[in-house]
């Protein structure tokens, strides 16, 4: 059952009220799962029950995805202004340092949490910022396309689409190494939050410069790429390892870009060996 808080950022403004939606099961150390663009909190519901058995895990929708509202005005959808607001959130639910863990955006974000200290561990499932120029202009390509088709696509097409293996196929295999496994309803949930995402266009116009070029000192760091990621190709996670050299780097065999759904077993083993 999702819930909503409202906490202030601090903006050349002055302080600004930031709304997010979150969800928040499970008993243990706390775990901050963050989505990508254009997805929202429910990507990660493949994982949340086994993972609720040994962490209390706060699923959050990012600021204008899900049912998130977009920043306000004079807060920019940028890296350090995202991570101020996480920074803000977990103090507004009371989150210690929790653990964190990301997938692409979320990845990205989760990396940026801990290379500022909020968090006492990070794993970062194919982040963003790894990428060369021609990598990040094929993947923005590529969700651009994936967020035109979602904005076009009929709703009673949608639901049609999604009835069969071959249509879920069709409206998610960029994202999924096995869509087919992806139920009809929660295709149906993610194709109308890429389509409404307020936050989409400000988001990946901000990711535009972005690359993460840090090490993330005095914090555990797992990093998990799917060996069939279409979106961020895994050799990204050569470079992050590079970047990250105490870093663990973890081969997800069968995987896709979000690989939650295609082998939720061992993408919770993977959460949870990196949250200790």
């Amino acid at each position: 059952m999702s819930a909503t808080v409202s906490f202030e950022v601090t903006s050349p403004l002055g302080p600004q009220a930031v709304t997010l939606s979150y969800a928040r099961v499970g008993r243990g150390e706390p775990l901050l799962l963050l989505h990508g663009i254009g997805h929202h909190q429910q990507a990660w519901d493949p994982v949340v029950d086994i993972l609720a058995t040994e962490r209390e895990v706060i699923a959050v929708d990012l600021p204008g995805f899900g049912a998130s509202p977009s920043l306000p005005g004079g807060l920019p959808h940028d890296l350090p202004t995202m991570s101020a607001a996480l920074g803000a959130l977990c103090e507004a639910l009371d989150l210690d340092r929790p653990h964190v863990a990301g997938n692409s955006l979320g990845g990205l974000l989760a990396l940026e949490m801990g290379r500022a200290k909020l968090v006492r561990s990070v794993t970062a499932l194919s982040p963003a910022g790894f990428w060369t120029q021609a990598e990040r202009r094929y993947a923005f390509a590529v969700l651009l396309g994936m967020r035109q088709i979602a904005e076009r696509l009929p709703l009673p097409l949608v639901e049609r689409l999604s009835r069969s293996a071959a249509g879920r196929t069709a409206l998610t295999s960029t994202i999924y190494a096995r869509p087919g496994r992806r139920s009809p309803e929660a295709v149906v949930a993610e194709t109308l939050a890429l389509a409404g995402a307020t936050g989409f266009t400000e988001t990946l116009r901000a990711g535009a410069t972005v690359r993460f070029t840090d090490d993330v000192p005095g914090v555990p760091v797992t990093i998990a790429w799917g060996a069939r990621d279409r979106l961020l190709i895994p050799r990204q996670g050569v470079r992050a390892k590079r970047t990250i050299p105490r870093a663990r780097l973890v081969r997800l065999p069968g995987c896709g870009h979000v690989p939650m759904n295609d082998d939720p077993a061992l993408v919770a083993r993977v959460l949870l060996d990196g949250s200790r």
